[in-house]
C-alpha cells in the first residue's frame, strides 16, 4: 500500500473541505436547496441512511445541474433519468446507499467506475481528499468533466477508458464504487483495492442484480455482503 506524508494528507484533505464548503455555499444562495432538503429527509434518510456527512453531501449537491436540460425539473424525484448514450444518473437513493457503504473519509482516495454526468463522484467530491472517475462513453467524460470544473470540484480527475481496467497507476484506493453492472467484479479492481478499503458494486444480470459491499481485510482476505437488489445498466467493456 502506498504511503503519504502527513503535510501530503493534510493539503488533501482541506482540498476536500473547501470544496464541501464552496458546495454549501453555493447551496445558500441556490432556489433548489428546499428540493433537496426534501429529497434528502423523504427518499434517503427516511430509508436508513444515516451519515450525518453522507446527508449534508447530498444536500449540498446541485443534481439538477448534472442531468440534461430537459430533465431538470426532474431532477429531485425519486427515480433514475436518462442521460443519452445508454447511461443514467442513479437515483438519489442509491447514489447515497453506495456512498455511506464505500465510507469515504476526508483522507481516502477513491475510484469511481461509470463517470456518467459527474453527480456521484461530485458527492464524493466532498466528503475525500481525492477522487479518480473512469468513463467509457468520450461524450460523456467529457461533459462530466466541464460540469465538474465549472462548479468547482478541484479534487475530481476524470478519464475516458475502460473501467474493467481501473485505475492502476494510482491505486491503491480506499474505496471503490461501481455505477454500472459487470456479470462479476473484476479481480483488476479488487486487487486495487487497498487493504482495509471497501468497494460497493451492482453484480449480474438485467432483472437479477445485487448490490454487493466487499471489504478486503488488513491480511487480504475479502468479505462480500448483499446491500439488497438493484437495477443498473451492464457494465461495458472498452474496443
Amino acid at each position: 500500500m502506498k504511503c503519504y506524508p502527513c503535510d501530503l494528507l493534510l493539503a488533501i484533505a482541506a482540498c476536500a473541505a473547501l470544496v464541501l464548503l464552496a458546495a454549501t455555499l453555493m447551496n445558500a444562495q441556490d432556489p433548489t436547496s428546499e428540493m433537496r432538503a426534501r429529497m434528502v429527509a423523504d427518499q434517503i434518510a427516511a430509508r436508513g441512511v444515516r451519515s450525518p456527512d453522507v446527508l449534508r453531501a447530498m444536500r449540498a449537491t446541485p443534481r439538477h445541474l448534472f442531468v440534461p436540460q430537459a430533465s431538470r425539473r426532474l431532477a429531485y424525484e425519486d427515480y433514475p433519468l436518462p442521460l443519452g448514450y445508454g447511461a443514467t444518473i442513479s437515483q438519489p437513493y442509491i447514489v447515497a446507499l453506495m456512498t455511506e457503504a464505500a465510507a469515504p473519509a476526508k483522507t481516502h482516495r477513491v475510484l469511481e467506475i461509470g463517470t456518467g454526468s459527474g453527480y456521484q463522484a461530485a458527492v464524493l467530491a466532498q466528503l475525500a481528499a481525492r477522487v479518480y472517475t473512469v468513463e467509457i462513453v468520450p461524450e460523456l467524460a467529457q461533459s462530466a468533466t466541464k460540469t465538474l470544473r465549472e462548479l468547482g470540484y478541484a479534487n475530481v480527475e476524470v478519464r475516458q477508458g475502460d473501467g474493467f481496467l481501473g485505475w492502476p497507476e494510482q491505486a491503491p484506493f480506499d474505496s471503490i464504487l461501481l455505477t454500472a453492472a459487470p456479470l462479476e467484479i473484476p479481480e483488476t479492481l479488487i486487487a486495487q483495492l487497498a487493504r482495509g478499503g471497501r468497494l460497493v458494486a451492482p453484480i449480474g444480470s438485467l432483472g437479477n442484480q445485487d448490490l454487493i459491499l466487499i471489504r478486503k481485510q488488513a491480511d487480504g482476505r475479502i468479505q462480500r455482503h448483499s446491500l439488497g437488489g438493484v437495477s443498473f445498466v451492464p457494465m461495458r467493456r472498452g474496443k
